[in-house]
Order: C-alpha cells, then structure tokens, then sequence
C-alpha cells in the first residue's frame, strides 16, 4: 500500500504523463480550443433575453410602465455586453480555430447581435402565441402562468426562437450552444436551424428531436418521444453533404403523438393529418389522414410480437 508522500509522488509522474499525450497530432490534442466561446457567458445572457421576452413573469422586482424600459434595458444591454465577445469567438475559431478576435469580428457580432435584438417584439408575439396555444390543448394547465413558469416545451422553444435568429444570420456554434443548453433542460432537441411556425405545443417533451432541416408549419401538436429525423446521410466526393434537406415537413395542424418517428427530407405530413403512437413513417402523407398501428392477430405466447405496417386512413374529421 502506498504512503500519502509516494501517492503525491506518483500523481506527478501521472500529470507528466498526461500533459505528453498532448504532442500528439490528434484532434483532441489541440489547445486551440481555449479560444472556443465560452458556454456560461452565452447562458447567462440566454437567461437575460428570457427575462426580457416574460419581464412580467420573471423578475423580482415590481414592475411598472414608469421603471419598465430600465429593466428591460440592463438586461438587453447585459445580453449584448456577453455575447458580443462570445460571437466573435466563434466566427474567430470557425475561420481560422483560434486566435483574438480582430475589430472587423468585433463589428459583425455587434451587427448580428443588434440585428437580433431588433427581433424581441416580434420573438414575444410569437412565444405569447406559443403560450396560449399550451394553455388552450392542454386542460391540466389551470394558468397561463403555470405554462410559462413549468411548461418545457415554452423554454425550448424561447431558446430555440432566440438561437433560430442567430443560425440564420450565420453565426457559428453559439445558436447551437444555446440550443443544447435548452435541451439538458428539458429533455426537447431541437436544431436552431429547423423552421417552426406559429402556435406550437410540445406537450411533455421528453425525447423530442427535431432536425437541421426539418419544417413545421402553424399549429401543430407534438407530444414526448417524437423523432423528426434523418432517413439516410447524402455524401458526395467530399463526404457528407450538409446542406441537403434530410428532415421532414410537417404541415399546419398535424398532431403527432408520443414515440412517432418521421424521416426523411422528402416526407411530408399533409395538413391537419394525425400520426399515432409509435408509428414510423419514411414516405409522405396526404391532408387529412389519421395513421396508426394496428394491433395485430394473437400469436402463442412463445412467440415474438410483430407489429404490423402503419394503417392509413383519410380523410380525418376536421370538425
């Protein structure tokens, strides 16, 4: 058995050990990393434009149309003061990963930040449609209050809005940062490139993925463990090709519910069409179709269960 001194002894001979490894020419030896932005900052800012998104909700203080535009202010401007370097960063490591940020990366994430600051009006209509659409679906819900304070689906996609402006201004890593920090939250991935409209609920939450390209329209329903995904990578010479459209589109009022996986970036879920439980769909639907698993016939209990193919049906009611 070791004394304390040999162990401290060994430790050190450990740390040199360790720091070698580093000459290495592997991916995960370079140290270029400590110019990556920093994930706290972008989280304390993310929790900034949440304030100022549902000032009213959140803040300790009281508020009053007199003190209003101060509050709102500090935290705007506290937002922009701790993404402004982080943004730049980014833009630094995607160029040339790593180094200090030069005046003309400082000035393009002064522009995308007040770009996307200018935004937050139109974010907070869009998050108070988000809101009552919750609150009308779900009749566990008893307040509005209660959807913004401990609904999951709202604070992803709050976050999800907020990364969605950055992605599309062509900010790197940062909408992603934001989008992941979201999804250890709550349990709900979705990518800050996807596009979804207005009136949407994620009811639960848990498991939901929704993907780079995938598209929802108005008002549609998810519920826990819906997959928009992925049916096949592209490659060309190059490799993946990472632009293509591999995610479905999910048109205005479909309701999709828990455990549907849908794939593929030529699938489209036909408007106001229903997709139960656990199905899984690589090929589109028409409008107005309910699709569903059959039971299937009894089998002897030595047997393995099949699940039979999806059953299609249309046109669901549209009363």
């Amino acid at each position: 058995m070791k004394t304390t001194t040999e162990a401290q002894t060994e430790l050190e001979r450990i740390v040199d050990a360790v720091a070698e490894s580093y000459d290495g020419a592997r991916t995960i030896d370079s140290l270029a990393s400590t110019a990556l932005p920093n994930e706290r900052k972008i989280v304390d800012a993310l929790s900034c434009l949440h304030h100022v998104i549902f000032m009213g909700f959140y803040s300790s203080r009281v508020l009053t149309r007199v003190n209003l535009r101060h509050h709102i202010g500090e935290h705007i401007h506290n937002a922009f003061d701790g993404l402004l370097e982080q943004v730049a960063r980014a833009v630094v490591y995607q160029r040339q990963r790593g180094g200090a940020p030069e005046q003309q990366d400082i000035d393009f994430s002064a522009n995308v930040l007040t770009d996307t600051f200018a935004c937050i009006p139109r974010l907070r209509a869009d998050m108070s449609m988000d809101v009552e659409a919750t609150y009308a679906a779900d009749p566990s819900a008893k307040a509005i209050e209660e959807v913004v304070f401990s609904y999951p689906g709202i604070r992803a996609l709050t976050t999800y809005r907020i990364a969605h402006e950055l992605y599309l201004r062509k900010v790197p890593m940062v909408p992603r940062i934001m989008t992941e920090h979201a999804h250890r939250q709550t349990g709900i991935d979705i990518h800050p490139g996807a596009k979804i409209g207005n009136r949407c609920f994620i009811d639960h939450g848990t498991g939901v993925v929704v993907g780079e390209t995938a598209v929802i329209g108005d008002d549609v329903k998810i519920f826990q463990g819906v997959t928009l995904g992925s049916v096949s990578l592209p490659r060309d010479g190059q490799g993946l090709i990472r632009d293509a459209k591999r995610h479905p589109t999910i048109e205005n009022g479909v309701t999709l519910y828990a455990g549907a996986t849908i794939l593929g970036g030529d699938t489209v879920i036909g408007e106001g069409s229903v997709i139960g439980a656990n199905v899984w769909l690589t090929r589109s639907v028409a409008a107005n179709t309910r699709v569903t698993y059959s039971q299937g016939s009894g089998v002897r209990d030595d047997q393995r269960f099949e699940s039979t193919e999806p059953e299609i049906s249309g046109p669901t009611s549209t009363s």
